[in-house]
């Protein structure tokens, strides 16, 4: 039975919105959910939205997070402290948004969820394997997997011979992410593009899109962690997560010319909210969104000013492509999204204290 769970996650990216999709579904269950965030303190509007679920403790700190320069020991202060976590909360599971704490010894048994990786974002966005000076970090996530017990991961074309990511292992599983169709639903549509991303993440590509847009007749908004003077599009600097859903219930397209996604949530609340999807030709994005977007080269800026600017010119292909996306979207159930974690959950509970018995035996 599972009565606890202790996560950890970032106050940072897209990690932030799954942890709380999830500590929903879990704690609707009746399971408490000790929520232990990283990178930086949580906004007011994230502490009002962890405040709103009943069952879920949020402990705070600003331990840098493992991708960060010089990381390693604010990693290891954060280990000590996610111990003391665990002694006082005595989870069931501990569930890791992240890599190297799973090589720690802990009591509960460990799952670890793979969202992004370091040198697979490299590879792709830089198109040559990651330098020497992420030898540690890579080190550190290879002993993180294969000291889980249970890995969760994305398509696993969104990942490269260097991340260390095993594979062919048993122990790891596919789980899609989901988002909260009650949040993002379609509106009234304006007629204005809109992207979310930081704008210093060569991945989300944004610089691109800036570059596209003298030739895209709409307004392009971008909401990222910083309102910055970006040529050629309106920068909303960081939104919370009502006044995203807010954003993308009135846009009419949204445009990510990603080079690297390895799922992209921001993408599936623009398809949930009615927005016709220009994205780029990656196959990540392709596995999920084929025949429900238009794809991009994302190195052509040109190519993705024409894409936008086809959908502006024909009304009716801009409501077929938002009606498929949403219709995609809504596969992504958040119930199911639930069920699938509580049954993995038990079964890794399940396996570990197999696992223990049998050494107590021999």
């Amino acid at each position: 039975m599972i009565r606890r769970v202790l996560m950890t996650a970032d106050t940072v990216g897209g990690v932030w919105g799954y942890s709380l999709d999830l500590a929903r579904c879990l704690t609707a269950n009746g399971i408490q959910v000790c929520l232990a965030t990283m990178g930086r303190p949580a906004t007011a509007d994230q502490r009002r939205e962890t405040a709103a679920i009943t069952g879920l403790d949020l402990h705070e700190s600003t331990f840098k997070l493992e991708w960060m320069d010089n990381p390693w020991d604010d990693v290891r202060k954060a280990g000590r402290w996610l111990y003391s976590l665990e002694k006082a909360y005595n989870p069931d599971v501990i569930h890791l948004n992240g890599y190297s704490h799973a090589a720690l010894c802990w009591s509960a048994p460990t799952v670890v969820v793979c969202h992004s990786c370091v040198l697979s974002w490299w590879e792709s966005v830089k198109h040559e394997p990651a330098p020497a000076s992420w030898r540690k970090y890579a080190n550190e996530v290879k002993r993180g997997l294969q000291s889980a017990d249970l890995v969760w991961r994305p398509p696993l074309r969104c990942w490269t011979a260097s991340s260390g990511f095993t594979a062919r292992s048993k122990k790891t599983q596919v789980i899609p992410n989901a988002r909260d169709g009650r949040q993002f639903y379609p509106g009234e549509k304006e007629p204005f593009v809109f992207a979310a991303g930081r704008f210093w993440d060569e991945a989300k590509n944004l610089g691109a899109l800036s570059q596209a847009a003298p030739a895209i007749e709409w307004p392009i908004y971008v909401a990222g962690d910083e309102a910055l003077g970006t040529s050629g599009v309106r920068s909303l600097g960081r939104l919370s997560t009502n006044d995203v859903a807010s954003w993308l219930r009135r846009a009419s397209i949204y445009a990510l010319p990603a080079r690297y996604e390895p799922f992209g949530l921001s993408i599936l609340e623009a398809a949930l909210s009615g927005c016709a999807l220009v994205l780029g030709d990656i196959p990540s994005l392709r596995e999920n969104w084929s025949d429900c977007a238009i794809f991009v080269d994302p190195e052509a800026p040109a190519e993705i000013a024409e894409a936008v600017q086809s959908l502006i010119r024909d009304e009716e292909l801009r409501g077929s492509l938002a009606g498929a996306a949403t219709n995609k979207a809504q596969e992504f159930s958040l119930e199911s999204f639930g069920a699938a974690y509580l049954r993995a959950y038990r079964r890794v509970r399940k396996t570990a204290t197999k696992t223990k018995e049998e050494a107590f035996v021999a």
